[in-house]
């Protein structure tokens, strides 16, 4: 699976400087939100965001026709709902390195997957699910061989794909743009490592960088 994640030349030609840390973690020890995860999330929402990451992302979404303001990238989502809610103990470990990155991180069910995730702009014509609608022309959305996994690159996940306290294997997509450097995205997806260790110490970690060129 993780060689044949893909993204398409096509999202490189909108946004060189794209980049994106694809983690595995098989093995996985879910749960509720406890004292440690609330420990991650209160951090997390104590430090400033850094907004010129998030403009970096607006503008990315203008590029292919989408309005940040209606549907906005995730990162700037979920640092308006400051302090972080609680989802699951996972789940809060990818939000607060998200927000201490000001980095969209995606976290998926790997078993759910029908082939490896793509990253390219749509057709208009893929299937998806129908709350989240069909995609526009252009619009770049990840997804697999049953259809979108996520719409405007990283705005909204289909249920389909979500991780719960029952995901055993899970996928993490860590989305890089400038000014964030390539060793930032590195450092996050470190940390994001080591919290997912900490919550399931037999946990089997892989991760490959795919960028323009690479």
């Amino acid at each position: 699976m993780m060689d044949d994640i893909q993204v398409d030349e096509a999202v490189f030609a909108l946004r060189p400087d794209f980049a994106v840390l694809v983690m595995t973690a098989h093995g996985m020890k879910n749960g509720p939100t406890d004292d440690r995860a609330r420990g991650w999330l209160a951090d997390a929402s104590a430090q400033a965001v850094p907004t010129e990451k998030i403009d970096a992302w607006k503008d990315a979404y203008r590029a292919f026709g989408a309005k940040p303001q209606r549907t906005r990238p995730s990162v700037d989502a979920l640092t308006r709902r400051l302090p972080l809610p609680e989802i699951n103990q996972v789940v809060d470990a990818y939000n607060s390195v998200s927000v201490r990155h000001a980095l969209p991180i995606g976290g998926e069910d790997l078993d759910t997957y029908a082939g490896p995730p793509r990253l390219v702009r749509a057709t208009g014509e893929e299937s998806s699910e129908e709350a989240l609608g069909t995609p526009e022309p252009g619009e770049v959305i990840w997804r697999d061989d049953i259809g979108v996994t996520c719409r405007r690159w990283n705005w909204r996940q289909v249920v389909r794909t979500r991780l719960t306290e029952e995901t055993v294997n899970g996928l993490f997509l860590l989305e890089r743009l400038e000014p964030m450097t390539l060793e930032e995205l590195k450092v996050a997806g470190e940390e994001l490592a080591d919290l997912l260790t900490e919550l399931s110490p037999g946990v089997r970690i892989a991760s490959r960088l795919i960028s323009a060129g690479n």
